[in-house]
């Protein structure tokens, strides 16, 4: 049951997260739509770890070349997330305000898609990696 509950947390905390970001898109003041692209960078956070972990599954050591390379690309890829709503921001493409929640959205989403993989993937009887 305790998974459960941690299910529909993980999802109430992705709604706030995305519910930040659409506020910075389609308020009256804004109506700006370009800080939408970061969902992108959203999407392909997990993707290297997901290589990491299927090209390291054998191996018993507690950090590979891979893995290190994954948490590296992984990094830029969540700097990148909270760097690009600045950069419109700083060019005038969007307002100051909107860069504000897109960001308090990045914040909320990486920390949503986090706690699933400490949640998650632990390896027990209720993991990620049976779905």
């Amino acid at each position: 049951m305790a998974g459960v509950k941690a299910l529909v947390a993980l999802s109430f905390s992705g709604a706030i997260g995305l519910t930040f970001l659409m506020l910075g898109c389609a308020l009256e003041d804004y109506g700006v739509y370009w800080p939408l692209f970061v969902l992108i960078f959203h999407a392909i956070s997990p993707i290297p770890y997901f290589i990491a972990k299927k090209a390291t599954y054998d191996s018993d050591a507690t950090s590979s070349a891979c893995r290190e390379l994954a948490y590296f690309f992984t990094t830029g890829i969540v700097v990148s997330a909270f760097g690009f709503p600045v950069i419109l921001a700083r060019v005038a493409v969007i307002k100051w305000g909107a860069c504000g929640l897109v960001l308090a959205g990045n914040a909320v989403i990486f920390l949503t898609i986090q706690g699933f993989f400490l949640v998650f993937g632990r390896g027990d009887d209720f993991s990620w990696e049976q779905w």
